[in-house]
């Protein structure tokens, strides 16, 4: 049906080129009255002409959207199905497998759930760019003003077309008037073909104006609803990638995060499994059989008297692993004398 609208289109055309130059011809041969031609008429014409091509630029352009996001719809459907499936198995990995520790499968279960999410927010956009969009842009293709006002500029094609071939009409009238002169018959005519040019000049000039005020608003309203129809695409597609951008960086610190926990603990567990040097074993042995107590009294004796007769204070006692008996200590300097010889001994 588009493709016969278009032919005829372009016949009409064809044919509206093929009178004007007929009609140029009788003016330029036959020195008529230029007056035939009507200015203001042929000024209508040319707007319509670009108020047409502007309609049908603008009813292409709308369609070419509609099937863009008609496609991008169904591709992205598809890849949600795919996108859904992976999460579904990152999410079944890391269920059955976070009993064993590992990073990989916490890791799993956030991809997993974050895509989740992910494919809500795309579900959301679709949903938006089908209804807002594709379903807008849709209607107004086949809305019924865009039809009304290109059945207005059909009609005055076609009265123009008429009229054209009324203007050829009398001017051949005018030519035999002039030829026979006196001849009343001729001049009956003559003034019938102009009273039908009058005719037809004022139906084409109301239908002018009428088709001209109804192919502007279409003009209008196909521009200001594409461009808010783009404009709240734009706006749906920013906000989901917003908010898949916020949803991918919070997944990415949560597996970095996981990623050095998990480094933290391995270093950590290397570190307590390394063995011991000897020089750290003959320390540790050698410190064993040292034994001190302080503050302490042995025998249940709170002092004991010394070689002068004089009682001292007891500070404790200490078995040297080269001496046969426990040494008393009854200085604080003789304790620090035998904890110096035992590191120098170990050294």
């Amino acid at each position: 049906m588009e493709a016969l609208r278009k032919q005829a289109s372009k016949l009409r055309e064809h044919v509206a080129k093929q009178q004007q130059a007929v009609l140029k011809q009788f003016t330029a041969r036959y020195n008529q009255d230029p007056s035939l031609v009507d200015e203001a008429e042929l000024e209508c014409h040319q707007n319509l002409q670009m108020l047409y091509n502007s309609t049908r630029a603008a009813k292409h352009f709308q369609r070419n959207i509609v099937r863009s996001v008609e496609g991008f719809i169904a591709v992205s459907t598809k890849q949600m199905e795919i996108v859904k499936k992976l999460a579904e198995d990152c999410c079944r990995y890391g269920n059955d497998n976070q009993n064993f520790g590992f990073v990989l499968a916490r890791a799993s279960i956030g991809f997993g759930k974050s895509h989740s999410q992910m494919e809500k927010e795309q579900e959301n956009l679709l949903k938006f760019l089908g209804e807002q969009v594709f379903e807008s842009l849709r209607k107004i293709i086949m809305s019924a003003p865009l039809e009304d006002a290109r059945m207005l500029t059909y009609r005055y094609q076609r009265i123009r077309q008429d009229m054209e071939s009324q203007i050829a009409d009398v001017m051949r009238k005018q030519l035999k008037s002039k030829e026979s002169s006196g001849n009343a018959d001729n001049s009956v005519k003559l003034q019938h073909a102009e009273s039908k040019l009058s005719e037809l000049r004022t139906t084409l000039s109301a239908l002018g104006r009428e088709a001209t005020a109804a192919m502007e608003a279409v003009v209008v309203q196909q521009q200001q609803v594409t461009f808010d129809r783009l404009l709240a695409m734009v706006d749906a597609e920013r906000a989901y990638h917003q908010n898949a951008a916020g949803i991918l960086n919070k997944l990415h610190d949560e597996m970095v995060h996981a990623k050095h926990h998990n480094e933290a603990e391995n270093h950590y567990d290397e570190t307590s499994s390394e063995p011991k040097t000897p020089a750290q074993d003959s320390q540790s042995t050698s410190e064993d059989h040292i034994s001190t107590k302080i503050g302490e009294p042995t025998r249940n004796e709170t002092s004991e008297p010394t070689r002068n007769g004089q009682e001292v204070d007891y500070v404790g006692e200490v078995r040297m692993p080269f001496a046969p008996h426990t040494m008393m200590i009854t200085e604080p300097s003789q304790y620090l004398f035998f904890i110096l010889l035992h590191y120098c001994s170990a050294l």
